[in-house]
């Protein structure tokens, strides 16, 4: 995954339900970045996906069980 820009950031907020303006989500953007950059050495080698809403659709079929 790589370093998301403001537009990216306006479009996961609109989905959130917690739309931004665009100066936030340029603010949004820049802080968030470095993450990004720290994890883009190892991105694709975790066991889990960096993205972790999906952590939750792993998960699901064994609480159900």
């Amino acid at each position: 995954m790589t370093r998301p820009d403001p537009k990216q950031v306006m479009a996961m907020t609109e989905v959130a339900g917690v739309p931004a303006d665009k100066d936030v989500a340029e603010r949004i953007a820049n802080s968030i970045g470095p993450a990004f950059d720290g994890f883009a050495p190892v991105a694709g080698t975790l066991p889990m996906d960096l993205e972790p809403a999906s952590y939750l659709l792993v998960q699901r079929p064994k609480v159900s069980k």
